[in-house]
């Protein structure tokens, strides 16, 4: 695969608005429910509406500093050491430490994980570099290169 920081940065943020947006539209459904609610005699109906308010107005929160911490990555820096913002090679998969955005398809038809730097296999890979080996799931994985 050729792969465009650039691009892959891109596709993170497209997909990131597009959650963005979901939650926007989900909240906005929301609030038209719940000012139709007889405030008098659906508390049961407001109560589970109010609790689905709460909790997409927390994803949204989520994605928004998600999509902050995205706009810090200086795509032309390049790092040998897996960092923020380094994308990993190893035979199998691609990683890009930007957030938590799961799989990233690629115009080839290729997956790159988008992964944070909370994610468990983060901390394997911090501070590795191009030849350096690291376990997940009882299997031993070479880094190819540290784009």
């Amino acid at each position: 695969m050729a792969l465009s920081r650039q691009q892959l940065y891109e596709k993170c943020l497209v997909k990131v608005n597009e959650q963005i947006a979901k939650y926007n539209e989900k909240l906005s459904s929301l609030k038209e429910s719940l000012d139709s609610i007889d405030r008098h005699n659906d508390y049961d109906e407001e109560g589970k509406l109010l609790g689905e308010y709460e909790q997409i107005s927390n994803y949204l929160d989520v994605a928004q500093k998600r999509k902050k911490l995205l706009s810090t990555i200086d795509h032309k820096k390049y790092s040998e050491h897996v960092q923020f913002g380094s994308v990993v090679e190893t035979r199998t998969n691609y990683y890009f430490v930007a957030g938590a955005l799961g799989d990233i398809g690629m115009d080839d038809g290729s997956t790159v994980y988008a992964i944070s730097t909370e994610a468990p296999i983060y901390q394997k890979l911090e501070g590795k570099r191009k030849g350096d080996t690291f376990t997940l799931k009882d299997e031993e994985i070479e880094i190819l290169d540290v784009h």
